[in-house]
């Protein structure tokens, strides 16, 4: 999904908000994620920024957003959905603003909406 839109409330091709890229990308792996990074940030297991692996849900504050998810690729990059204007790109925790608005990690196995 490289390259596809920011779009505010997107969750599939054609525009992406960050959430809305965990939920889809987390659904193509089989995995049920609720949709927005508050109820993100509740699920799964909390990882050690040391102890990141690919597919680890990782947050952020940022001046832009009050709270950002994005997806590990490893223990530094990660691919997200930044902004309005951007498009879905990878980036650095050790870049800023990355660097400093890391606020956690989790790690989703598997999760499965309450009825």
């Amino acid at each position: 999904m490289i390259g596809q839109p920011y779009r505010f409330g997107g969750a599939a091709p054609g525009g992406f908000d960050c959430s809305g890229l965990v939920v889809y990308a987390a659904a193509r792996a089989g995995i049920l994620v609720p949709r927005t990074a508050a109820e993100q940030l509740r699920i799964g297991l909390p990882v050690a920024r040391a102890a990141l692996q690919p597919g680890d849900l990782v947050f952020m504050h940022l001046a832009s957003k009050e709270l950002h998810v994005a997806i590990a690729l490893d223990g530094q990059l990660f691919v997200h959905a930044p902004s309005s204007g951007g498009h879905v790109r990878v980036d650095s925790l050790i870049a800023a603003p990355y660097a400093k608005g890391f606020i956690g990690a989790r790690r989703v196995v598997s999760f499965a909406t309450p009825n």
